[in-house]
């Protein structure tokens, strides 16, 4: 039997009578913004911190560094979300547990989601900025010492400057990943974009328009990051460094 086309689809009003189902598609595109906006944000900090600790001369210290690097990046995204949402608050002191499951479900989702999917992709922006601290010449860090700096001043004012103008490429790419791997919060029901799609199907039955459009959203972001990204790239690229003419 031949498919029947229907893009009038997303004008209809929506099967809750909540506007129609292009409201729906935007309310997870919404969704989606802030997950990985949120997510990323815990990611750079994180990351920075952790990577930083890898290139410290303390032995413990990037022992410590190391092991968290090898917990968040081996273990699956998608049971990582599950630890998340369906085990820490069981493991989490009594009242702290039962004030987090009585919250709103989509706070609890969102929350859960953003941190899972935040320290995640720290752990790979950390080796990011671990590499990009030992890429540099150690002229600089010599530099640095022979000026008097303290260890926080010298990764402050010498090394990390450099450090993330080198990494703003593959910084690029964690970052349109961290979008993608937000679709992983639909397993746990946050109504972001790929969610809101799989709603629209069952409602409809009109999966080919449903997901075009969805695709279609996931370019605009991707494209969107990249000409962004690829902005900052030329503005602070270092000659004869990645990314350099």
């Amino acid at each position: 039997m031949a498919y029947s086309w229907n893009w009038q689809v997303f004008l209809q009003p929506s099967a809750t009578g909540e506007g129609t189902y292009l409201a729906w598609l935007f309310e997870g595109f919404k969704w989606t913004i802030a997950l990985s906006l949120g997510a990323w944000l815990i990611a750079l900090l994180i990351g920075s911190i952790v990577g930083v600790l890898r290139t410290v001369p303390n032995r413990w210290l990037n022992k410590l560094a190391t092991g968290y690097v090898e917990v968040f990046r081996n273990i699956p995204l998608l049971v990582q979300l599950f630890i998340w949402y369906f085990v820490l608050p069981e493991l989490l002191p009594v009242d702290w547990g039962n004030a987090f499951k009585q919250t709103d479900p989509l706070l609890q989702q969102f929350l859960s989601a953003m941190l899972c999917l935040g320290l995640f992709t720290s752990a790979r922006v950390a080796e990011q900025v671990r590499a990009g601290i030992n890429s540099l010449p150690p002229g600089q860090r010599a530099a640095g010492q022979a000026m008097g700096f303290t260890l926080p001043q010298l990764y402050r004012y010498v090394l990390l400057p450099m450090a993330y103008r080198i990494i703003v490429p593959p910084l690029t790419s964690e970052f349109l990943n961290i979008f993608k791997n937000s679709a992983v919060a639909t397993t746990i029901g946050l109504v972001e974009l790929s969610r809101q799609a799989q709603q629209l199907v069952d409602f409809t039955a009109q999966p080919y328009e449903a997901f075009i459009a969805v695709t279609l959203l996931y370019v605009i972001i991707n494209v969107t990051v990249m000409s962004l990204m690829r902005r900052l790239e030329q503005r602070v690229r270092i000659p004869g460094y990645i990314g350099s003419k």
